[in-house]
């Protein structure tokens, strides 16, 4: 948080409100109420987890609640006008809304990044789908009254343009300076529209043009809003900075800092990616800034210097000239230096961020290489899921656009405020790959076990901590945890908390904190054993002691679920989506293969009322996970052929057919997908069940023309091949 303490000139003073292990990618503030009198902070991001706090709690407090429910990136977050509603955004196609006080999902709104905007009534009914922008939709907001096109909301999109809208779904005007993604909007108390993108600008717009363009000295600007209350405007950038305009002479920085962000700009490096294709031969020189004046506020030239460098200038109209913004730096892999990696020199050797809190992992590329085969190899040398396959593949054509064969990157640095990818370079608008058309591999059939790990474990922590408060304050003592208790929980998340290797390793902090996780999940409260199922889960795959697990009546970890009666209670729909988690999970170590090949009857009995119908997204992920990790386990070396493996592969072609031809998620689909294909090499009995009985190669075809991505069109194709 940041309080202005002084002006002018302006001081700020800027605390940490949370602490949290993974990128935040979104906030909004919730205004002072009867209740919360100084309002509420709310903050999201890739630990899926959305946390309400407030505004003067420390980072080490518990937070006001916990919303748990997004199953990946949270990258949207608002609030209703009247205070009584959270809406959230994440990057696993939902919306939710959330009600304040009793801090519940109330409502799932599905949606995708497929360039629609949809309009949802308060309980969650889509009442209109509206067309228009050509790419995906980033960002959204409300038009103020009166404003002079007679919009109500306006939306930006990675197209470049702003599109304003009627409620009633009318397209009342187009907004277009950006060049490149805009990534917010925003308006200000005079009506103006604010918008930021990737084109490092901020800009102004009034009565349908741009009327101030802000460039920043930054590769983007990823975030900008305004003050209601003295319309200064605030922006985020990947240079980690914040900065503050204002229209206030009073509340403008001083005229030597001015001065130096004047010439921060000037001096600033423009990527060659940026602006296009630049032919040195074709630009005008220094002259043509003293001749011609520009036509429109932000339109931006390329100037020959006498030095033979290329600098960029962009029209300001307020000051009636070309300002310079930078100089044109060659793209990456323009230089003749090679990369090291393992002994061998690379083209390129990128740094990925898969696991929040875990170094990264390295990625060689070869300009010469095929981008899948390639991602392939990175994929089954680092043990990653065959679904990031499609994620790594288009991530190396986007960073390598441009560079030909024998051109060696620069020596990669991170610049501050680098992107989670480790590179400053990403896809825009009209990019074509340089590289030739390639193969896309066979997945089928799967033979790498999946698993659910991310998580926040400290805020498991004190959500369980903040719980069993409640637990003791209602007088439920002999449910809660003692302090030797907490101090047992504690242990566990330190231990979880290390590396993999060691974390997988026998500890007193591993059994004492089982036992203890499985007294939370069968004890408590059904409304309060969320948090101690999400430890489950991660236990399940973090350590083998607890597929070994043995209750005092001699139960293993399935059957003290199948006790708990998670499953029989239907209105608990996350206890049972993380219940699903845990058994997916179990196939991460030996141990546990073992103990859910021993218990395959048992916990497809249990799931078998979520595979049949099929419900919320998180749900079913959950449940094509397990049966994917099913179907890699049956037709592995020492289980293909047995008996057995064909009466159970039958057994999981039902639930399959029932997501293929129901689920409305492309990601569940495409697992059932890879699950039902796997099974299909287990032999002509189990193909011929999956095609007259089951119907998957109709159920296939209809689910490759309702999701028209590459891997279902792909792995479509491998099945029906396979059903012949």
């Amino acid at each position: 948080m940041w309080r202005l303490l002084s002006s002018p000139p302006p001081s700020f003073d800027g605390t940490i409100s949370s602490h949290g292990s993974a990128f935040i990618n979104a906030i909004t503030y919730l205004p002072p109420s009867s209740e919360y009198s100084e309002g509420l902070i709310v903050s999201g991001g890739t630990d899926t987890i959305i946390e309400v706090r407030q505004p003067k709690a420390k980072p080490e407090d518990n937070a006001e609640a916990i919303l748990l429910g997004h199953s990946n990136n949270v990258c949207a977050l608002d609030v209703d006008p009247t205070g009584g509603w959270i809406v959230s955004g994440g990057w696993d196609g939902q919306g939710r809304v959330w009600s304040v006080g009793k801090w519940e999902c109330e409502t799932v709104l599905e949606g995708c990044a497929d360039k629609l905007i949809r309009i949802y009534s308060a309980s969650g009914t889509l009442k209109m789908t509206i067309k228009g922008h050509s790419d995906v939709v980033r960002s959204l907001c409300r038009v103020p009254r009166g404003h002079g096109s007679g919009a109500d909301f306006a939306s930006a999109s990675n197209d470049a343009t702003i599109r304003l809208w009627k409620m009633d779904g009318t397209p009342v005007g187009e907004l277009r300076g950006h060049q490149n993604f805009i990534y917010s909007l925003g308006s200000l108390p005079t009506g103006e529209l604010i918008s930021s993108g990737e084109d490092r600008t901020v800009r102004i717009w009034k009565d349908g043009e741009c009327i101030q363009t802000i460039t920043h000295p930054a590769i983007s600007v990823w975030g900008v809003a305004a003050c209601a209350k003295n319309g200064d405007i605030v922006s985020g950038a990947s240079d980690r900075l914040v900065r503050v305009f204002s229209r206030s002479p009073e509340r403008q920085a001083s005229v030597e800092e001015l001065k130096a962000y004047d010439e921060l700009i000037k001096s600033s490096s423009i990527p060659q990616q940026q602006v296009g294709d630049v032919k040195k031969e074709n630009l005008p020189g220094p002259d043509f800034l003293q001749q011609k004046s520009g036509t429109k506020e932000g339109q931006v030239v390329m100037i020959k210097e006498a030095n033979g460098n290329v600098t960029a200038h962009q029209w300001s109209v307020g000051s009636g000239k070309w300002l310079s913004i930078g100089t044109v730096v060659d793209a990456v892999g323009s230089s003749r230096r090679k990369r090291e990696h393992l002994g061998k020199d690379y083209d390129y050797v990128f740094d990925v961020d898969i696991e929040d809190g875990k170094p990264p992992l390295k990625l060689p590329y070869n300009l010469s290489d095929n981008p899948y085969e390639a991602a392939t190899k990175f994929v089954h040398d680092n043990e990653l899921p065959m679904t990031y396959l499609d994620q790594v593949a288009n991530f190396i054509t986007t960073n390598t656009q441009g560079a030909s064969i024998g051109h060696a990157q620069a020596p990669q640095e991170q610049p501050p405020g680098a992107d989670p990818y480790g590179t400053e370079s990403r896809y825009r608008p009209g990019d074509v790959p340089a590289s030739e058309p390639f193969t896309r591999p066979k997945v089928l059939p799967q033979t790498a076990y999946l698993s659910i790990k991310q998580a926040n474990l400290k805020t498991i922590q004190k959500k369980l901590e903040e719980l069993n408060e409640q637990l003791i304050a209602n007088g439920n003592k002999e449910a809660s945890l003692n302090p030797s208790d907490l101090g047992r929980l504690q242990a566990l998340v330190a231990h979880l908390e290390q590396a993999p290797a060691a974390a997988a390793k026998p500890s007193a902090a591993v059994t004492n904190g089982l036992d203890l996780v499985l007294r939370i999940v069968t004890h408590w409260p059904s409304a309060q054993r969320l948090p101690g199922l999400d430890l489950l889960r991660l236990l399940a795959f973090a350590t083998p002691t607890t597929a070994t697990y043995r209750s005092a009546q001699g139960e293993n970890v399935v059957e003290v679920l199948e006790r708990s009666g998670i499953f029989d209670d239907r209105e608990r729909v996350n206890n049972i989506m993380l219940s699903v988690r845990t058994f997916a999970n179990l196939f991460e170590t030996e141990e546990g293969r073992q103990l859910a090949d021993v218990a395959f009857d048992k916990v497809m009995s249990l799931v078998q009322p979520v595979a049949t119908k099929p419900g919320d997204r998180n749900t079913t992920i959950a449940l094509t996970t397990l049966l994917i990790n099913y179907s890699v386990l049956l037709t592995s070396a020492d289980k293909a052929a047995l008996p057995s493996s064909s009466s159970r592969a039958l057994g999981l072609l039902d639930p399959l057919a029932a997501v293929i031809g129901s689920a409305t998620d492309s990601e569940a689909i495409y697992r059932a997908l890879v699950a039902a294909g796997t099974l299909l090499g287990l032999g002509e009995e189990v193909r011929e069940a999956a095609g007259s009985v089951y119907g998957l190669r109709e159920k296939a075809r209809r689910a490759e023309g309702k999701f028209k991505e590459p891997r279902v069109k792909g792995v479509v194709g491998e099945m029906v091949a396979l059903l012949g």
